[in-house]
């Protein structure tokens, strides 16, 4: 395959060049094989494929369902979007609940048009009681490390990020123990800033949906976000779906981050490409009018944007510059996912995974999916 007249993003902005693919792989001029499809880019920026680290679901399935049909339909409308590798999370469920999506998540092997599962995210139960948010608050449970390693056999290994509450008992020797094995990301917490500090110290090295399900920061009780800020090497999630947080507090924290350390995630539900009406999340009704998703308390319940609405939306109407926008849903999250050396690039030897977006509206007009056009 060739892309041809685009301006192609190479990690701080956008060059005109042409972009060649062979056997679902990006290639440098010289190795280029002869024929194959050429597509014409003109108008448009090139920019990888987006990694979601963080969302549900969508096409009416959720991950925590344990239905590999289910997951089908999930990649098939994530690629269409755009979003060519997913990272879905799971809930706060019963540990019989969570086995059975986890096999059902090593069982999945994409079709040729299903972006790739690269990841399952472990968002509950070891969070606090008192930060639930749309979680389930009868099966929250301490963070155990025997649980996490019987859930991640089931799942052959693709649990990449596993979410807690730092200040739960058993939080500390958690961190302790599983830093090497497993991505930790502070989340639904009640931690302040020296308990958060001492979890990065001791490992932890993401922040689950910043602002969202964590106390704020105040000038006598900083909280969380600084002590993440003070530590380089810890990335944070932000959901830019123009519903969870104002554009100022987005700009706000890629300021303090910069954009090596931003991830934008949609957290999209199984709504995400349905229409409103009121839909399952681990076991809680959610009612969906328009952008904005509710449980019965009136609390946010997660977004039905999707990550490349989450994108443009963080581009058009919170000025996020595009190239940082880029940056932060897909080599930033292929990054943390350990995934940088397969993903998050265009660049000869990745998977040749990219999406054309109008220079005007960036309205998504073709994906390339392993080197392939998707009809």
């Amino acid at each position: 395959m060739r892309i041809i007249n685009g301006s192609v993003f190479v990690g701080e902005g956008f060059v005109k060049r042409d972009v060649f693919a062979a056997d679902g792989r990006f290639v440098g001029e010289a190795a280029r094989a002869e024929g194959g499809q050429t597509v014409d880019a003109a108008g448009c920026c090139v920019i990888p494929g987006l990694v979601d680290l963080h969302f549900h679901g969508s096409a009416g399935a959720d991950i925590s369902d344990g239905d590999l049909a289910g997951l089908h339909r999930m990649g098939a409308y994530e690629a269409s979007r755009g979003v060519t590798a997913m990272c879905p999370a799971t809930m706060t469920l019963p540990e019989d609940v969570l086995v059975r999506a986890a096999q059902a998540a090593a069982a999945y092997e994409p079709a040729a048009d299903e972006a790739a599962l690269v990841g399952i995210n472990m968002e509950g139960p070891f969070i606090s009681p008192s930060k639930v948010g749309a979680q389930n608050p009868d099966y929250v449970r301490n963070p155990s490390a025997e649980e996490f390693r019987r859930l991640q056999e089931a799942a052959g290994g693709l649990f990449k990020l596993v979410d807690i509450a730092p200040e739960e008992p058993g939080a500390e020797e958690f961190i302790r123990e599983m830093a090497n094995e497993v991505r930790i990301s502070l989340a639904h917490t009640c931690t302040d800033y020296d308990t958060a500090a001492r979890a990065f110290e001791l490992g932890a090295r993401q922040l689950t949906h910043l602002y969202n399900a964590m106390d704020p920061m105040h000038h006598r009780k900083p909280g969380p976000i600084p002590a993440a800020v003070e530590h380089g090497e810890v990335t944070a999630e932000i959901i830019a779906d123009g519903v969870h947080i104002h554009p100022a507090m987005v700009r706000l924290a890629f300021q303090l981050f910069g954009d090596d350390r931003m991830i934008l995630i949609s957290d999209t539900l199984r709504a995400a490409g349905l229409e409103d009406g009121t839909y399952d999340l681990g076991g809680q009704d959610v009612t969906v009018r328009g952008p904005v998703a509710t449980i019965d308390n009136g609390a946010l319940a997660g977004s039905v944007s999707d990550l490349m609405r989450c994108l443009t939306v963080a581009v058009r109407d919170m000025g996020i510059p595009l190239a940082s926008a880029v940056k932060a849903a897909s080599a930033n999250p292929a990054r943390a996912l350990g995934l940088d050396a397969e993903r998050g690039a265009i660049e000869p030897g990745k998977v040749a995974d990219a999406v054309l977006l109008d220079k005007e509206t960036l309205d998504v007009r073709a994906v390339v999916l392993r080197g392939e056009l998707l009809a």
